[in-house]
């Protein structure tokens, strides 16, 4: 029996993150192993349900560094998926920012040439921000696959995330980043 693929899901401070729950389910489904890591802000606030997550991915979720000399917590991975990919998120990571376990971990991964997937949710107010295009054709550029416009996913007008959330494509994330894989 060949070992089980390892799955680094990366969940930042967006509405959507609430129901992570639905792509660890769906990847344990899959025959994946996940690890789930929180943005700090996403950790800290109310953004996800850090016990449910835990007993599906069997796994504690991880949003700091380890401390020298700590083993590591987590087996390799072999592919990533970012989701719900903040506008913060996604401009950092471009420009090679990586302040945080999540972002480090990110900018690692494309180093490593691991399959990536982006999978964002912002207003139509952040993106027009011309620094949130640039940072996407970045990360595409990096060979990110950022599931981003027409089909994929788009922008919401302002003040709508709520509602948008129970649409959000996690499944479309995990479809993606296994085409990634060889």
């Amino acid at each position: 029996m060949s070992p089980r693929r390892v799955l680094y899901l990366i969940v930042c401070a967006a509405g959507p993150a609430v129901d992570a729950l639905r792509l660890v389910t769906a990847a344990k489904d899959r025959g994946w192993d996940v690890c789930v890591i929180a943005t700090p802000a996403a950790a800290e606030g109310c953004f996800i349900d850090r016990d449910a997550l835990e007993a599906a991915s069997g796994r504690p979720v991880r949003s700091a560094w380890r401390r020298s000399g700590e083993q590591k917590r987590n087996p390799p991975a072999d592919a990533v998926v970012v989701a719900p990919m903040t506008m913060n998120t996604a401009n950092k990571w471009a420009a090679g920012i990586a302040d945080t376990y999540a972002l480090g971990l990110v900018a690692e991964a494309v180093g490593l040439g691991l399959p990536v997937v982006a999978l964002p949710f912002w207003s139509s107010a952040l993106d027009s921000h011309p620094a949130t295009r640039r940072a996407v054709g970045t990360l595409r550029d990096a060979g990110i696959r950022v599931l981003y416009g027409e089909g994929e996913w788009t922008p919401h007008p302002p003040g709508t995330g709520d509602v948008q959330r129970s649409s959000y494509p996690w499944d479309r994330a995990l479809d993606a980043v296994e085409d990634l894989l060889p």
